[in-house]
């Protein structure tokens, strides 16, 4: 096998800024396809290199050279900002050096996950994270949770949580990089990975597409492939 990839759910306190921990080990080249997900991640790509992927508004490719040990920590939405201490909408699209956010306290953490076993980097970069005492936007991670409902439109989460649609655009593309119009999008697409229809018209449907031409468009946008094309890419996997 090619590649290798493991994930982890975190639990405790950590849990309401870190999604999950992940690593991935490759065998030979890789081109790995990445998919919006409303999340930013904190990965350690080895040799010294730690950055910070931003919340993607289309597919990417990351190229990881063969015999790859990579880690990394997955940012809740609505926690990003907080924890980075930058606006997320400055990540966008991007991967950045963290030492660009965070300065010369890089360096101890980037010697740190040189030096220990791959299997541990994780813990490390969760204790980065945790460490920095942050607190995530409690009105845009709920904001998220209700964004990810079929069928939720944003005036009515707005409404439903007290804030006004200026208000809750302006905090979630402040912490998580883009407004809750993308963040529902990225809602469907997940809805459609995991669910289950007879045909792909009915799989549109309970996802929460207004029709199946409105599901062929956003998959695409989102992730550069046909519908179909994509759930064979993903070979059952999540988003």
């Amino acid at each position: 096998m090619t590649s290798q990839y493991r994930e982890d759910v975190v639990a405790g306190p950590a849990a309401s800024l870190v999604a999950c921990v992940w690593e991935q080990r490759v065998s030979r080249r890789h081109a790995q396809l990445v998919v919006p997900d409303g999340c930013l991640d904190l990965i350690w790509l080895g040799d010294g290199d730690l950055v910070v992927a931003g919340a993607d508004t289309g597919p990417r490719l990351v190229d990881l050279p063969a015999n790859a040990e990579v880690a990394g920590v997955r940012l809740r939405p609505g926690a990003a900002g907080a924890v980075l201490g930058w606006h997320a909408a400055e990540l966008r699209d991007r991967q950045v050096d963290v030492a660009e956010l965070w300065g010369r306290e890089v360096l101890r953490l980037s010697e740190t996950l040189a030096a220990v076993p791959a299997e541990f980097r994780g813990r490390h970069l969760l204790e980065a994270v945790s460490s920095r005492g942050a607190t995530p936007d409690a009105l845009v991670q709920a904001a998220a949770r209700c964004l990810a409902r079929p069928r939720a439109r944003v005036a009515a989460v707005a409404a439903e949580l007290g804030a006004s649609e200026r208000q809750l655009h302006r905090r979630t593309v402040a912490a998580v990089g883009y407004g809750p119009k993308m963040l529902a999008r990225v809602g469907r697409l997940r809805r459609f990975v995991r669910l289950h229809a007879p045909d792909l018209s009915g799989r549109a449907l309970l996802a929460g597409y207004a029709s199946q031409a409105h599901m062929n468009d956003e998959v695409r946008r989102l992730t550069g492939m046909t519908p179909v094309r994509f759930l064979e890419a993903l070979g059952g996997a999540s988003a």
